[in-house]
């Protein structure tokens, strides 16, 4: 990003996100807290309830902005979570967890965990089907939550197993966020409360497509002034480990390089395993920046 971008660059409106108005001066970090047995990087790790509330902690402490409870795995093949499983991983959490002052976001596409999810306290709904399932916009449409509407090709079961295939992958993955927006706010719901995500990794080619949608990754958002927020995951996924060779645990480095990648092309919200790492690359790309403006 040349001087000329960053002076010219508008940030993202605020995002009206439940109990908490976010504001992107700088990107947001989001700390993912899976309370699953099987999702690909840290599956197991937090499923028992103190677990998963250390985590929680320790994310707080090495500066999350955002704590993302998903209790079911969206890897690719990933087995289906009955929806009484999923509440009961869920909500519990977000009722300990309401109380420690920070935006709580709940990673579910099942109506009956959003309208759950909301009545205990979450703030954010991140949905990879991009509020497709039926009643789901309705589930959501009346409280002051924020909403993630990610792309997703296929489904997670499935997304993998046929290569994906686009004309355009930028162009298509903004259609058809542009199309999901324009659902929500016909619906009623502010365009105040949405951000948006590319969806890294959810039915796209491992280099070509993934890579193509970070270098341009502004122009995947649909078109709006001021614009509105990206959020991002990239974290651990199999993009980094394609290009560094590096297992899934072993892609720390790699990670916080694309959030800051990320971050010069716009994201307000970058979603991670590593906070402490996340942290400390944004801060240093956030004090260049800032130079930059200040010349």
């Amino acid at each position: 990003m040349s001087n000329a971008d960053i002076l010219n660059y508008s940030d993202p409106e605020p995002l009206q996100c439940g109990r908490f108005t976010l504001s992107f001066e700088r990107p947001l970090v989001m700390g993912i807290l899976n309370v699953t047995p099987d999702s690909f990087s840290d599956g197991g790790r937090f499923v028992a309830r103190g677990d998963a509330l250390r985590q929680a902690e320790r994310m707080l402490l090495d500066g999350a902005d955002i704590i993302d409870i998903g209790g079911e795995s969206t890897r690719p093949g990933a087995p289906l979570v009955p929806l009484d499983e999923e509440l009961e991983r869920v909500i519990p959490l977000v009722e300990q967890l309401r109380g420690a002052n920070m935006p709580l976001s709940v990673d579910t596409y099942k109506p009956e965990v959003m309208r759950q999810a909301l009545a205990a306290g979450a703030d954010l709904i991140n949905d990879v089907w991009g509020f497709r399932m039926p009643g789901a916009i309705e589930a959501v449409r009346e409280s002051n939550c924020g909403l993630c509407v990610m792309h997703m090709l296929g489904e997670p079961q499935t997304m993998q197993t046929v290569e994906p295939a686009y004309e355009d992958v930028v162009r298509e993955v903004r259609a058809f966020l542009e199309v999901r927006v324009g659902a929500l706010t016909a619906a009623g719901v502010a365009k105040t409360r949405i951000s948006v995500d590319p969806g890294f990794g959810f039915g796209k080619a491992v280099v070509e497509h993934n890579y193509a949608l970070l270098a341009h990754l502004r122009e995947t958002a649909p078109r709006s002034e001021p614009p509105l927020p990206i959020l991002v995951g990239m974290s651990r996924k199999s993009m980094l480990g394609k290009v560094t060779g590096r297992h899934t645990s072993e892609r720390v480095v790699a990670g916080a390089a694309a959030a800051v990648c990320a971050a010069e092309r716009g994201a307000a919200i970058v979603r991670v395993h590593d906070v402490a790492e996340t942290v400390d690359a944004l801060k240093v790309w956030a004090a260049v920046r800032d130079a930059a403006r200040r010349s």
